[in-house]
């Protein structure tokens, strides 16, 4: 599909489509009526390594990793060779037709199962009216009174959807192709952290694409909209990473998962795909060309002759795509301590809200919470993106990290397990909106989940980028938070006083202790133990490139 597609208005694909849902009993019938046609279809052509199949099993299974393509007829032999040459397996199922008649053979049998016109098939359903309602829902404020700091911070990180990943990561191949410039490892220590995932075009030039993801289902059960924009604000924020040229060329997917039916469910369904689809992504300039839905996410059974339900919040979770210009000019959070006196500076979407509901902080104490984090200023968003990817074009940058699950406590960490270094963090610009009435002080700043980006610039920089960002509209919610120390720690201050210290160390163990145990379970304990333990060795110097050559020589040179 890559080689037909990079041939531009020359492939040998005229239009293309997934098998999903129905299998190729829907995507076969759907691509040739998108085309005003026909098909004549040999069922028995369809690869199948299991001959016991009914017609109906082969016709309507929904086995993944398939495509319908329409050929062009007079390509088709040069198709052939590319799927020859790629080893890629393909049957010809059958043709389109002008007569508008779907028409499946079966040679096994000798018959035709399915004979019927297009209209009926596909044609103009009647119209669904569902009558749906709001639910309110009276939620108590949240309460963290008699919660310790240190308490917080370790049940923090030690939540899954903040934790390290690193389980699920090294499952897979990351360098399959040759041309994944950036995957989800950073740094010497390969720290699970990266924002944004990044491939080469080809093996020659430095253009190439960027996929990132966003999702923020907690906030749903406090409001529903809101967790769809922050849901795509997630996702930009994590693509700026990469060098973008503008926030208009990133095409969104969006997959939507609900409780169709359930009380609250519809209506709440509703409020977001109008917040996104009519409001926020034309504001942004973005659009969602592709997208698939759930609605079935409530299940009921019957347990000791109880009749017992488990449905699921509404979730938007969304993919955004982008080309990039330049794959070396990719951001990761990784500290940079090699450079001399940096600083790091948080600029805040949130712009001092600091809300906390349905944050990690609250879910870790079993709350929930009131106020949830928002995308109030989409303009805004726009503007921080340019910036950064100015900021990036033009070398100021050392590192970036987006502020999402676990706010700046859990930025500044993973910013620290992939540099292996110190952060001093300091407070006391980022008081905004007052707490709530039991929330201490520190926990707002320290924990809300507000849009917003940290990013590491060399001293002598700072001015420069602080001024970007003030061009940007954005000088007031834009602070210089931290610097680095030599001492492996993170300290965190408040006027004077320091409210909190720790080894990285100790901190980065509570982080990748759950991520640990899987491996442990899964793969082999030894050496699962063995890799958890390179978190106490101060002495671990990660891996490091020695290269036996010049990599700038021309290796052919000595041949022509």
């Amino acid at each position: 599909i890559d080689r037909c597609t990079n041939q531009g208005d020359d492939s040998p694909i005229l239009s293309i489509h997934d098998v999903g849902a129905g299998g190729i009993s829907n995507a076969i019938p759907e691509i040739i009526n998108d085309a005003g046609r026909g098909g004549v279809f040999a069922l028995r052509h369809v690869p199948n390594d299991e001959p016991s199949m009914s017609p109906m099993a082969i016709w309507c299974n929904e086995s993944q990793e398939r495509y319908v393509l329409a050929i062009d007829q007079s390509k088709l032999a040069e198709f052939e060779q590319l799927c020859a040459r790629e080893r890629a397996l393909y049957a010809v199922v059958g043709h389109a037709t002008c007569e508008q008649q779907l028409k499946v053979s079966d040679s096994l049998f000798q018959n035709q199962p399915v004979d019927l016109p297009m209209d009926v098939l596909l044609g103009k359903p009647p119209k669904m009216l569902r009558d749906v309602h709001h639910l309110t829902v009276q939620r108590p404020l949240l309460d963290f009174a008699s919660i310790t700091l240190n308490d917080a911070i370790e049940r923090v990180l030690r939540l899954p959807t903040v934790a390290s990943k690193a389980f699920l990561i090294t499952i897979g191949d990351r360098t399959v192709t040759g041309m994944v410039t950036r995957d989800q490892m950073v740094g010497p220590w390969q720290v699970p952290v990266a924002d944004v995932a990044v491939t080469a075009s080809d093996y020659c030039g430095y253009t190439g694409e960027a996929m990132a993801m966003g999702e923020r289902t907690p906030i749903a059960l406090i409001k529903p909209a809101a967790s769809g924009r922050m849901a795509i604000g997630e996702a930009i924020t994590n693509l700026a990473a990469a060098s973008v040229k503008q926030i208009s060329d990133i095409r969104l997917s969006a997959n939507w998962m609900a409780a169709a039916g359930h009380a609250g469910e519809d209506a709440a369904l509703f409020d977001t795909v109008k917040a996104v689809g009519e409001q926020l992504c034309p504001r942004l300039g973005i659009a969602i060309p592709v997208g698939k839905d759930s609605l079935s996410m409530k299940t009921v059974w019957e347990q000791q002759g109880e009749s017992r339900e488990m449905t699921a919040p509404l979730s938007l979770i969304v993919t955004a795509f982008s080309p990039v210009a330049d794959v070396r000019k990719t951001l990761t959070p990784q500290l940079r301590n090699d450079k001399g006196d940096t600083d790091l500076i948080l600029v805040d979407l949130g712009k001092g809200k600091n809300r906390l509901g349905a944050s990690a902080l609250a879910q870790v104490y079993q709350q929930l919470g009131k106020q949830a984090p928002d995308l109030d200023d989409p303009e805004a968003l726009k503007r921080c993106f340019n910036t950064v990817q100015e900021l990036n074009a033009d070398g100021y940058l050392l590192a970036y990290h987006d502020r999402s699950d676990g706010g700046l406590l859990a930025s500044i960490s993973e910013m620290m397990f992939a540099g292996h270094t110190g952060v001093n963090l300091y407070l006391d610009e980022l008081a905004g909106a007052e707490p709530e009435q039991h929330v201490p002080p520190a926990f707002a700043e320290l924990f809300n989940e507000e849009l917003g980006v940290i990013i590491q610039t060399a001293h002598h920089d700072t001015d420069t980028v602080l001024e970007a960002f003030r061009e940007a509209g954005l000088a007031r919610h834009t602070y210089v938070v931290g610097t680095l120390n030599n001492d492996d720690e993170l300290r965190i201050y408040r006027g004077e006083q320091v409210i909190f210290q720790e080894k990285r160390k100790h901190l980065q163990q509570y982080w990748a202790e759950n991520s640990y145990q899987m491996q442990a379970l899964r793969d082999n304990a030894y050496c699962a133990t063995q890799e958890f333990s390179l978190l106490d060795n101060d002495k671990d110097a990660g891996l490091s490139i020695h290269t036996t050559y010049d990599v700038d020589d021309n290796i052919v040179a000595p041949y022509i």
